[in-house]
């Protein structure tokens, strides 16, 4: 209803959507592309373009699995335009969750999420995408299928094809 509103030209109601949706999205949007800057960047342009879209928007698809898709697709452009790759070294190291019990297991806590970081940096940016919409955000395959604009038996493989690199690499923290 909010869609239709907002499409109408209803400032309000889109509003309403971009405060609903915004931080859910800049989530799925700093997992795709690593950074607060690029991220930002992305939500923002993407609800500038949803607004400019919505008069086209099919009421047949639910406007957030419309927005994971113009999401995923702005990241998936910035991450295919990085020239050179960044190298691993030059990564911002995620944060590891504070801990009580002991510095060594701090230590191994944040080494073990460094190392994610750089098995999910060797997948491919589509792999990288359909892994984290679906372990990290819970996105069922068609809804993955409708945000990435591929065929589920397509999202299947590369979370297949994701979740085994994974498994490969993070086979030493097991």
């Amino acid at each position: 209803m909010l869609a239709v509103r907002a499409g109408e030209g209803d400032e309000e109601a889109f509003e309403v959507l971009v405060r609903r949706h915004g931080p859910e999205l800049l989530r799925l949007a700093r997992r795709l592309l690593g950074g607060d800057g690029d991220a930002e960047d992305a939500v923002q342009e993407a609800f500038v373009s949803a607004w400019r879209r919505l008069p086209e928007f099919r009421r047949d698809a639910a406007f957030r699995t419309w927005m994971y898709r113009i999401v995923t697709n702005r990241c998936l452009n910035v991450l295919r335009a990085r020239r050179p790759v960044q190298p691993l070294e030059a990564a911002p190291e995620p944060e590891a969750p504070e801990h009580t019990a002991s510095p060594e297991r701090a230590a191994e806590s944040a080494a073990a999420v460094a190392a994610l970081g750089r098995a999910l940096a060797g997948l491919t940016p589509e792999q990288r995408a359909c892994w984290v919409l679906r372990e990290l955000h819970g996105l069922s395959y068609d809804e993955i299928a409708a945000a990435v604009g591929i065929g589920e038996p397509a999202v299947r493989g590369r979370i297949f094809r994701a979740r085994k690199h994974l498994t490969e690499v993070m086979t030493p923290w097991r």
